[in-house]
């Protein structure tokens, strides 16, 4: 069988550039440009000779056990010191000598803290403008264990992403406990104490379906579906987002 004229065409392009590689690898380079061993050991001596300027949190724990203890058991456990401290290797040589930062003003926490659509459901953010204004963050939260002074009243202080979706959609007006079950426990320890979800679709149909009672609450004007033939047997939020359920997944 003859092969296509554009399959020769084709093979003998790459065979050229195959070629041209081969040739620039084995010929053309320099071998110090190549040699693996050369380049770890010119790596190695160059990391070695770069000051030390981290401590460590081992060294840290050496003097500052109470706040070691503390932080292990707060929200900022899984923090480094010097994340917030900066360098210390000069503290730990000479502590009386050398203080590490410390935060002390408003922008230092907003880094991690002001609100930010991008970060994970749940994690504490904050309007820095309306939030406190002008207050220095260590006026009301010890960093080490950094539990609000007060429990939050509203779920916006953590899912500041799904209240600013919520408030342009049409359920802007359903309070969150509308279809979560929030135990008190929630505010305090949010990832142990979890808020239920809906698990059926006889949920969003108390609502939504074309016979739901007026008496159970179910809003009179809100859109009404055939329960039995929408969507067949699929949960509803397989296509209806609920904080945006205008919009579809």
């Amino acid at each position: 069988m003859k092969i296509p004229e554009q399959v020769q065409r084709l093979a003998i392009v790459v065979g050229v550039l195959l070629a041209v590689v081969l040739i620039g690898r084995f010929v053309l380079l320099p071998s110090r440009l190549v040699a693996r061993e050369l380049h770890q050991t010119a790596t190695i001596e160059r990391e070695v000779v770069k000051p030390v300027r981290y401590a460590g949190s081992t060294a840290c724990a050496d003097c500052h056990d109470d706040v070691v203890v503390k932080k292990a058991k707060g929200y900022h456990k899984g923090l480094a010191c010097e994340g917030c401290h900066g360098p210390a290797v000069k503290h730990a040589e000479d502590p009386g000598a050398v203080k590490p930062a410390a935060p002390r003003d408003r922008k230092f926490c907003p880094v991690c803290h002001a609100y930010d659509p991008a970060r994970p459901t749940g994690f504490p953010q904050i309007n820095v403008t309306a939030h406190n204004p002008l207050k220095p963050c260590i006026t009301c939260h010890n960093a080490h264990d950094p539990v609000p002074p007060r429990t939050p009243r509203d779920c916006a202080a953590c899912h500041g992403q799904i209240e600013r979706t919520k408030a342009v959609s049409s359920h802007a007006l359903l309070a969150c406990t509308t279809c979560h079950a929030t135990p008190e426990q929630h505010k305090r320890s949010p990832r142990r104490a979890t808020p239920s979800k809906p698990e059926t679709r006889e949920f969003c149909g108390g609502c939504h379906a074309a016979d739901a009672p007026l008496k159970t609450g179910a809003i009179k004007d809100a859109p009404k579906v055939d329960l039995g033939t929408h969507g067949r047997s699929y949960p509803c939020w397989q296509c209806h987002y609920p904080h945006l359920p205008e919009g579809r997944s």
